[in-house]
């Protein structure tokens, strides 16, 4: 689970690189009380990065869940160690779903018995007729109408044409939506949806229960295979995450959308059957804080030590439990050549040190990476560990440094 805004999320990612290249050279005065730290580059070099975790590290670890489950923790414990002062509480109802993988304007579900379509407004629902259909589709048309079609050979016939958005749905409460890559099974009902009101443009929407949401997320966002305490605890962590995503929607025409954006959801072909238990066994479940849902970020792996976030709840403290055998991702390496940085930051001109002004405070060589400078024969470059974690695909920000002459290579 990662968090940001769905189109714009890309559109900020190309910024936020774009902004990097053109960075000033001239260095942001350090905010942090430790002596910088300065590794030389002399000439061609290798880059060694070793670090803690993976992702941002606020809220519950995964792999710390089941670190703790394997010490015995209950579900209920792993959840008060990792978002302490929340409250217990009930979180039910429907969730609408933006479903990416579908690229077209259209809505295409494979026919079956009980197939209806409803106009949303004003409400008005059709059983669709067992003509033979192989398939049928919601199309948005413009002026903000919707065009309802089957296909039994070639080529698609109208069966009817009204005002306004529509959504499809099965007497067995299941579809199988056909999109261009292929065709998946989901819950509850495909809604085709106007970005924009009035528009042709759809966006296809997933409106199912909370509950039957969860059995496509959980197996995707943890091994269900893994301690059924920690997989409860992640059951309880994205019901709330998706809940506090509910109360502040993505967009005016769905809640949450189906990617690492948000959580990781893959309908009926996703779900496991632990998952599903560990579901049901902390059915409607969630926390709260000041009365709503609380915003339960988890990443894969701490690296030891949480980092803070934006909520009182999100605190940074000593993570016990994320550095049990089987987390590889507890600590890494990565190793690159001084002139990847060099290509990221070109203005700097051949880089002869990496300055690290300024860390969280929190473990290994001070905490995570948060100020930082590229020095270079034409000048400097300010960013951040959270920048160079994107460019270089780190772990995390939570890294040190080690510099080493480049060998050349040698003939056979």
């Amino acid at each position: 689970m990662r968090r940001s805004t769905r189109p714009l999320a890309l559109l900020g990612a190309a910024l936020l690189v774009a902004s990097v290249l053109s960075v000033s050279m001239a260095a942001a005065p350090s905010t942090a009380s430790r002596r910088a730290e300065v590794y030389a580059v002399s000439g061609p070099s290798t880059i060694t990065l070793t670090g803690h975790g993976y992702g941002h590290g606020h809220g519950m670890s995964q792999y710390g869940a089941e670190g703790a489950a394997r010490q015995g923790l209950t579900w209920q414990q792993i959840i008060g160690f990792y978002y302490p002062g929340t409250s217990w509480g009930e979180l039910r109802g429907p969730i609408s779903v933006w479903l990416t993988g579908d690229t077209t304007d259209d809505v295409v579900v494979a026919a079956q018995a009980g197939l209806t379509v409803t106009r949303l407004t004003p409400r008005k629902s059709w059983t669709l007729p067992a003509n033979g259909a192989r398939q049928w589709r919601v199309n948005g048309l413009a002026g903000g109408r919707s065009q309802v079609q089957f296909v039994k050979g070639r080529g698609w016939r109208t069966w009817k044409v009204f005002r306004g958005d529509a959504e499809l749905s099965a007497a067995k409460k299941r579809l199988t939506l056909v999109t261009p890559s292929g065709s998946k099974d989901y819950r509850g009902r495909l809604r085709s949806a106007s970005p924009v009101p009035g528009g042709a443009a759809r966006d296809t929407v997933n409106i199912l229960s909370m509950e039957s949401y969860l059995r496509g997320v959980v197996p995707l966002e943890i091994p269900a295979s893994w301690s059924p305490d920690a997989v409860r605890a992640q059951s309880v962590a994205a019901r709330t995450y998706a809940a506090a995503e509910r109360s502040h929607p993505n967009a005016r025409h769905y809640e949450i959308c189906d990617t690492t954006q948000c959580q990781v959801y893959g309908g009926v072909g996703a779900e496991h059957p632990a998952a599903t238990q560990a579901i049901r066994d902390t059915a409607r479940q969630g926390l709260t804080y000041d009365g709503r849902p609380a915003f339960t970020q988890f990443s894969a792996s701490s690296g030891g030590w949480t980092s803070a976030g934006s909520t009182p709840y999100l605190v940074a403290q000593a993570d016990p439990y994320d550095g049990w055998e089987g987390n590889a991702v507890h600590t890494w390496t990565k190793t690159v050549n001084d002139s990847a940085l060099e290509r990221h930051y070109p203005g700097i001109g051949d880089l002869t040190s990496v300055e690290i002004s300024g860390r969280d405070g929190n473990g290994d060589w001070g905490g995570r990476v948060q100020e930082m400078t590229l020095v270079g024969t034409r000048g400097r470059a300010a960013t951040t560990g959270d920048t160079l974690r994107t460019l270089l695909g780190l772990r995390s920000s939570w890294f040190t440094v080690s510099v080493a002459p480049l060998q050349a290579r040698t003939r056979g």
